[in-house]
C-alpha cells in the first residue's frame, strides 16, 4: 500500500470510539488530549532541533542520541505519551500488514511544527522484519520507543546501524526497507514537508550516509 488513505484496522479508538485506519487527516487535538500533549511536546523539541542548525543524517543522529536520547524530558515525554495513545487506541492505528506493522499520522506539516509531519509506526516481530521500501526526499528524524527491552530499529548504512531507544536520521534523497527486530516497539518519525515516497528501489544509486 503506498498511502494513509488505503489503511485499514479493526482498532477503536478508547477516546472517541472511531476507528482511526491510520488517520489520513491527523488525529483530531480538540478530542485526544494526549495527541495534544504530544502535539505541544514535539512542537516545543522541533523549535531547539531547529537552533541546532544540523540537517537530517548521520550528524544529527549522532547529536539526537548524545543530547536528547533516554533520560532527555523530550524523549522521555514521547515515549510515555506514545505509549499511551497506542493503549487509547489513536497511534499507529492502520494495518499495512496485518496487526504486528501498523501505521498512523498524527499531524501534517504546518507552519506551527516548521512543516515537520509527525507519524508513528508500531511493529511487533522478534525476527529482523522488513517494511514498505521507501524514500526520504528532504530526509527524516525518527525517535525510537521500545515497548520491550529488545526492541531496535535498523538505521543507516543497512545491516550494521541498529538502534534501540534513541534516535536514527537519515539524510536527504536516502532509502531502505524500515526494519525492526526483538519484539514490540513505536517509530515516531518527523518528516520535512511531510515527504515519503514509496516509488524507490533497492537497486536505486544511494546518496552518502553523511
Amino acid at each position: 500500500m503506498a498511502n494513509d488513505t488505503a489503511l485499514k484496522s479493526l482498532i477503536k479508538c478508547k477516546v472517541c470510539g472511531a476507528g482511526h485506519d491510520g488517520s489520513p487527516d491527523g488525529i483530531d487535538m480538540a478530542t485526544h488530549p494526549t495527541a495534544k500533549k504530544l502535539l505541544d511536546r514535539s512542537l516545543e523539541f522541533l523549535r531547539q532541533v531547529q537552533n541546532l542548525r544540523v540537517t537530517p543524517g548521520k550528524d544529527l543522529e549522532s547529536r539526537l542520541n548524545r543530547e536528547y536520547g533516554p533520560g532527555n524530558a523530550y524523549f522521555d515525554d514521547f515515549c510515555t505519551l506514545l505509549k499511551a495513545g497506542l493503549d487509547e487506541g489513536w497511534v499507529a492505528s492502520g494495518e499495512i500488514d496485518g496487526p504486528h506493522y501498523r501505521r498512523g499520522k498524527i499531524s501534517h506539516p504546518v507552519k506551527e511544527s516548521l512543516y515537520m509531519s509527525l507519524t508513528a509506526v508500531y511493529f511487533d516481530s522478534q525476527e529482523a522484519f522488513a517494511g514498505q521500501y521507501h524514500k526520504h526526499p528532504y530526509g527524516e528524524i525518527n525517535c525510537v520507543i521500545p515497548i520491550d527491552d529488545t526492541f531496535e530499529l535498523e538505521g543507516l548504512p543497512v545491516g550494521v546501524n541498529w538502534q534501540g531507544a534513541g534516535w536514527t536520521s537519515l539524510g536527504p534523497g536516502t532509502h531502505h526497507y524500515p526494519r525492526s527486530r526483538g519484539g514490540r516497539g513505536i517509530a515516531f518519525f518527523f518528516l520535512p514537508s511531510g515527504r515519503i515516497a514509496y516509488d524507490a528501489k533497492p537497486d536505486d544509486p544511494q546518496p552518502p550516509f553523511k
